[in-house]
């Protein structure tokens, strides 16, 4: 489990095709990696990884085919910023929201604009993602937690303060990137405890 809570930026030190899907090799750049061992989780950009791998100053994980289809991983380039958040630990506080590491789906940034000092996100997502989206709650965009100020049709928007723009990849985003979103986990749970009433 995770926060939304970004510790680091990161990038990617290298990325090659496996059998089953790719190989990544993140640098963890300012992230301590001294209390990580091999198969614990890391996210990258909001996706939940297992180190199979440390070194120095990076780690490498296997990404399943499964998880390039459903987030943005395919798009991945060398030397790309990523979101990097150690795996929750049982003393640490919770200041964002309890996010799971799996992504839903992805979306799409279709407007950028300032707003005071802070940045406004307008993203569209697929209809079976938005019926999860309500206004001031809770959403995790590339790893990182956030609060939702509207919801229209297949859109919502975000507000980006100062300080999480520029300690997260928000500022390498432009208009038309896409984004992996994880919806709030209570939705789904609640989604399926009514869907399987409905069915008894």
């Amino acid at each position: 489990m995770f926060t939304g809570i970004i510790q680091s930026k990161g990038s990617v030190k290298d990325l090659h095709a496996s059998e089953k899907g790719i190989i990544l090799e993140i640098n963890s750049n300012s992230l301590d990696l001294s209390d990580c061992s091999i198969g614990d989780s890391i996210a990258v950009n909001g996706v939940c990884l297992t180190v199979t791998k440390l070194k120095a100053n990076s780690f490498i994980s296997d990404v399943s085919q499964e998880t390039l289809n459903c987030t943005t991983f395919s798009e991945l380039k060398k030397g790309q910023n990523v979101n990097l958040e150690k795996s929750l630990r049982l003393n640490q506080g919770i200041d964002g929201h309890i996010v799971s590491g799996h992504i839903d789906g992805v979306g799409e940034l279709i407007s950028l604009r300032k707003e005071g000092v802070s940045n406004r996100l307008k993203i569209e997502v697929k209809n079976d993602l938005i019926k999860y989206i309500a206004k001031k709650g809770s959403i995790c965009i590339n790893g990182v937690s956030l609060t939702v100020n509207e919801v229209k049709n297949n859109i919502f928007d975000v507000n980006i303060i100062p300080h999480t723009w520029s300690e997260t990849t928000f500022d390498d985003l432009t208009e038309n990137s896409m984004v992996n979103i994880e919806i709030d986990i209570i939705a789904r749970h609640i989604e399926q405890l009514i869907s399987h009433r409905s069915s008894e």
